[in-house]
């Protein structure tokens, strides 16, 4: 059976950096996303990008990527997913056809194992080999850097935590929560999961805060993650369960907490509620500034000194 046309306009005698910019743009572009956002590409489609007009030559080709697959110890069946499409066969009828699914893996190693003769699998076979490569060094870069130290930790994280919580806020919403009153009830369901009970005034007062300190503002970075763990998860499952009714909403957030809470004390965790209240992390930023600015001055190169000026006789 033969496949649709090329989805890669040809070009008069194109180079190979031509040819490498149109299949990204052509292969970037056949990406689909299923339900949790992994990527993956139709066996059919990414055919005529590497340069094979019909699919049975292609299909030895996906085979010889399986095989590379399980040789390498990956699980085949996570990165090639056989499916049956229905086409248009004429007359309002419908033809079902093999096709497969496959990751960006399974996309790389279809290109390792193809013929180097075509042009467009030796286009892939250097784009992937780029991209391989500069991840390679990218590795190796991020392995070199010095550790986060705690003030870095906690100014991420705290960061994070303005970020979802503008999207648990919105999902809340979504599911009930209207009134600023109701938004607070239900934050304190989650901190009363996570903290044994303790809502956010009772955690102000075990921790030494006034009522004006902001909580996340005084955590440490291992309980800052802890919140940004029931944060996100809370987020996510009020979306994706489609929960609705304020009450509904802060029973799952209470729930999460719980879990969270339980998954600490199994694996002998400090309890969120034992960790010390830190120094404002508006302290922790000026210092990372400070750092920063320092570590400029000695990396900057000297300052050119100028001859003096001549005094005019």
């Amino acid at each position: 059976m033969a496949d649709t046309p090329a989805t890669i306009p040809e070009a008069a005698n194109p180079t190979k950096g031509e040819a490498i910019g149109k299949l990204l743009e052509a292969f970037e572009a056949a990406a689909k996303a299923d339900d949790d956002g992994v990527q993956y590409w139709f066996a059919r489609e990414l055919a005529p990008m590497l340069g094979y007009a019909r699919w049975e030559n292609f299909s030895a080709a996906i085979e010889r990527a399986r095989m590379s697959c399980t040789n390498s110890g990956e699980n085949c069946s996570d990165h090639f997913r056989d499916i049956t499409k229905l086409i248009p066969a004429g007359k309002g009828a419908r033809q079902p056809i093999a096709d497969v699914e496959l990751t960006r893996f399974a996309c790389y190693l279809i290109a390792m194992s193809g013929d180097p003769a075509k042009s467009e699998i030796a286009a892939a076979q250097t784009y992937f080999a780029v991209q391989t490569r500069r991840q390679e060094i990218a590795d190796q870069a991020a392995s070199q850097l010095p550790p986060m130290t705690e003030d870095q930790r906690r100014v991420l994280l705290r960061d994070e935590m303005k970020t979802h919580n503008k999207s648990l806020s919105s999902a809340a919403a979504r599911a009930g929560v209207k009134t600023p009153l109701e938004y607070a009830i239900f934050k304190n369901e989650g901190y009363k999961g996570l903290y044994g009970g303790l809502d956010r005034v009772g955690i102000q007062r075990r921790k030494r805060l006034t009522n004006k300190q902001n909580i996340l503002d005084h955590m440490p970075s291992s309980e800052l993650a802890s919140n940004l763990f029931v944060a996100t998860q809370t987020e996510e499952k009020l979306r994706r369960d489609n929960v609705q009714g304020k009450d509904e909403a802060g029973k799952l957030h209470h729930g999460v907490g719980c879990e969270l809470r339980a998954a600490i004390a199994k694996i002998g965790g400090t309890m969120p509620e034992k960790y010390p209240a830190v120094e404002d992390v508006k302290e922790a930023r000026k210092r990372i500034k400070a750092e920063a600015k320092e570590a400029a001055k000695l990396t900057a190169p000297p300052k050119e000194r100028k001859p003096p000026k001549k005094k005019p006789k």
